[in-house]
């Protein structure tokens, strides 16, 4: 046999054999992780006893404002009003598209004034109510 075919086949059987071994340490581990075991608990979790009552969960921003519906586009989901300053979003006066649920843009036509409740987004909102006034 020739020597050129061996190396091949001692690679192979070194790699096999550093399969089965197991790491004496975990030294991938990073130093600055915290376990359970060693400090009773891990931050942010030490509530045990399974009752979430007292913890607080983010709410949703929202808004109600009123307006002029100025269109309705059922393909992109969005309704476009014309609508008053929205102190709870800090927004002046202005025409703006918002995302809304088909059952919702059914509910009012181009020219309707409204009271519509928005769920305040990074950008932008998405009506989640509005009536006809």
């Amino acid at each position: 046999m020739k020597p050129l075919y061996l190396i091949p086949a001692l690679g192979l059987v070194a790699l096999l054999a550093a399969c089965g071994e197991k790491a004496a340490t975990n030294a991938s581990a990073p130093a600055n992780t915290v376990s359970a075991e060693t400090s009773g608990n891990v931050a942010g979790m030490d509530n045990r006893s399974g009752d979430m009552d007292n913890m607080t969960m983010p709410m949703a921003k929202t808004a109600h404002a009123t307006g002029t519906v100025k269109a309705i586009d059922k393909a992109a989901g969005t309704v476009t009003i014309e609508h008053g300053p929205i102190a709870e979003a800090n927004w002046p006066a202005m025409t703006m598209a918002f995302k809304a649920a088909p059952g919702l843009l059914d509910s009012v036509k181009v020219g309707d004034k409204v009271a519509f409740d928005l769920k305040l987004e990074e950008n932008g909102g998405e009506v989640t109510a509005i009536t006809r006034q």
